[in-house]
């Protein structure tokens, strides 16, 4: 074998169980992994959305119940746990709307670089967190 072929780089899968614990992605990985969490939790929570806004605009008396689930719960379903799914969905489109704006820019103005990818990245992530967590203190009555 000649010397090139014996320094040859290894290229290895991440195996789930062994490296997932130790890997450690950049904040732009972490933000591309949230976006498609963030689109698939939409898609599968759609059903909900739809009936929430039917409810809350169809009627006077559909808007109470609209209101009353949030204190009171619908069925078996506690009225907490409707506001942590709905928690979940404000920040799922909180999230991938800003996502989706960073890489609209990123494409439009070609800002591919490695500084800026970082600093968007972070910037999406406390911009979506911080978001949720004012609309989340709103949604829970803190103000």
């Amino acid at each position: 074998m000649t010397e090139l072929t014996k320094k040859r780089p290894e290229f290895r899968n991440i195996n789930a169980f062994k490296d997932l614990t130790t890997y450690r992605l950049p904040p732009a990985g972490w933000v591309s992994i949230l976006h498609r969490a963030s689109g698939g939790l939409m898609f599968v929570l759609l059903p909900l959305i739809v009936w929430l806004f039917d409810t809350s605009v169809s009627s006077e008396l559909s808007f109470e119940r609209f209101s009353s689930a949030f204190s009171a719960g619908i069925g078996f379903v506690p009225g907490w746990l409707f506001k942590l799914v709905v928690l979940a969905i404000i920040w799922a489109y909180l999230h991938h709307l800003i996502a989706g704006v960073r890489h609209l820019y990123m494409d439009a103005c070609h800002a591919v670089s490695k500084e800026f990818g970082k600093t968007s990245a972070i910037v999406t992530l406390v911009l979506s967190i911080g978001l949720t967590l004012v609309l989340g203190a709103k949604l829970f009555g803190l103000y």
